[in-house]
């Protein structure tokens, strides 16, 4: 395992300024994402780690053979803002990333922030990122301002994402607002509102026919698919028994999943799930990821080092995948 690529791509980071900019939101909002931001304001244990994007972060990554980390601002990113806030901060934020990439070109790769609340400037953005600033793939977090990607005007992000090969990771928040009410007891994070939430939002762009109209568009599902793996089948027949009369697909939703969704490991390196995900999916749509620096780096490496699997579903997890899904050098 000593000698083993890993690439975790799944790893957050923060810039100054968005703290800075939620700094007058966090104390007259009940918003879970924005107490997210208060937690890292008032010197929470991830506010050091986010912001650092050199020394202590690659020695994390050198003390767990780590070769290379997968950037992408922290959520719920630069969403909770305004469209010219989230436009503004999304800009600098690419910018410094970009500029940890060219520090560090064989540590890191990066995922370019957009703000969807200005559709046509995320198309943009999008196009800076992957023809000036050489970033990979986008970050998305789930719903803006309670609206999902599905939706026409945000079409011209998406359809600016498949024409530059750009997959989008889309990764977690907390509920939208019209459903957050019945997660209160404690449920609107990670413990389960976040998997809620984000299956919900791909299930949505695969029903809401997206895929038909852009079959290349890539998106990537962290925490193992948020659970989709596992009902695939179950989505399939529903679908065939015709519970969804409005929108006919050209496929069977399952079909988009195993050809247009790629998952990630991050916070869920656990054998019975990786084992479960390798059946329906094969290795070649799952890569690697910690969740750094939410989860714990040496715990997540021990855990798929010591999973049931073969080592060559390990290595393709591990690295192949991600070399292929965001161009990386093998």
């Amino acid at each position: 395992m000593a000698q083993m690529r890993r690439i975790a791509t799944e790893e957050a980071f923060l810039i100054p300024e968005i703290l800075e900019a939620a700094a007058p939101l966090v104390d007259r909002t009940s918003d879970p994402d924005l107490r997210m931001y208060k937690m890292h304001i008032d010197g929470g244990p991830f506010g050091r780690k986010l912001l650092d994007l050199d020394d202590e972060r690659i020695a994390i990554m050198d003390e767990h053979g780590i070769a290379m980390q997968v950037l992408a601002l922290a959520s719920p990113g630069v969403q909770v803002f305004d469209a010219d806030t989230g436009t503004a901060l999304a800009a600098i934020a690419n910018d410094r990333l970009a500029e940890a990439v060219a520090r560090h070109p064989d540590r890191f790769a990066g995922l370019a922030a957009v703000a969807p609340q200005d559709p046509e400037g995320a198309a943009r953005e999008i196009e800076r990122a992957a023809t000036r600033l050489g970033l990979r793939g986008v970050i998305i977090n789930s719903h803006t301002h309670g609206e999902y990607l599905d939706l026409p005007k945000f079409r011209p992000l998406l359809e600016a994402a498949a024409a530059h090969r750009m997959p989008i990771y889309l990764h977690p928040r907390a509920p939208s607002p019209q459903m957050r009410s019945v997660f209160d007891v404690g449920l609107e994070l990670a413990i389960w509102g976040y998997q809620v939430e984000t299956s919900l939002h791909a299930m949505r762009l695969i029903i809401g026919g997206v895929f038909d109209a852009l079959p290349d568009l890539h998106v990537i599902l962290g925490h193992g698919g948020e659970g989709l793996p596992f009902w695939l089948d179950r989505v399939d027949t529903r679908y065939g028994a015709g519970v969804i009369k409005r929108n006919r697909l050209e496929r069977r939703p399952s079909e988009y999943f195993l050809d247009n969704f790629t998952i990630t490991t991050s916070g869920l390196n656990w054998s019975p799930a990786l084992k479960f995900c390798l059946e329906v999916l094969g290795a070649d749509r799952m890569m690697f990821a910690v969740d750094y620096p939410f989860e714990d780096t040496g715990f997540m490496v021990d855990r798929m080092d010591k999973a049931a699997i073969s080592d060559e579903d390990r290595a393709t997890i591990y690295h192949r995948t991600a070399e292929r899904i965001f161009r990386l050098h093998a």
